[in-house]
């Protein structure tokens, strides 16, 4: 039981992780490039397949990190699904007042406010790349290096 749950807490937290800097990197520095109406555009069917799957996998990780601490793993398991975990509440009190104003319709898609919004969602997410990919380096450790109990 605790293997599986450190298998699922780790591969939980690498896809998220891999998402997150994935879209940090990759994804919104491109967005960015085709123009703040294209941007803005592009950004709603975006958000709404990345949510889904990211909330998901932090939850997923974070259940499993438990598990496998109530298992017998080490107390840091928790502290690795805790990290992965707090993009969530992040992402509800932090990014998500950002996402509404970018998926209002009211939202001029060409305005200097759309791209303020934009930048400042891309500074948002980074902060879940740093976290997940925290989280991801710390469940690596307790794999590889940490004695088992």
């Amino acid at each position: 039981m605790r293997h599986i749950a450190e298998f699922v807490a780790v591969l939980a937290c690498g896809l998220f992780a891999g998402a997150a800097v994935y879209l940090s990197l990759v994804e919104h520095p491109a967005r960015m490039e085709c123009g703040m109406e294209l941007a803005a555009t592009e950004f709603a069917p975006s958000y709404r397949r990345a949510t889904v799957m990211q909330a998901s996998l932090a939850a997923v990780g974070l259940v499993s990190s438990i598990a496998a601490w109530l298992a017998g793993a080490s107390f840091l398991w928790v502290v690795a699904g805790l990290l992965l975990g707090s993009v969530i509440p992040f992402t509800l009190i932090v990014i998500l007042p950002t996402n509404k104003q970018l998926l209002s319709p009211a939202l001029d898609r060409r305005s200097a406010e759309t791209g303020r919004l934009l930048a400042r969602w891309g500074r948002l997410h980074a902060v879940r790349s740093v976290f997940s990919g925290l989280a991801l380096l710390l469940f690596l450790y307790l794999v590889i290096f940490a004695k088992p109990l």
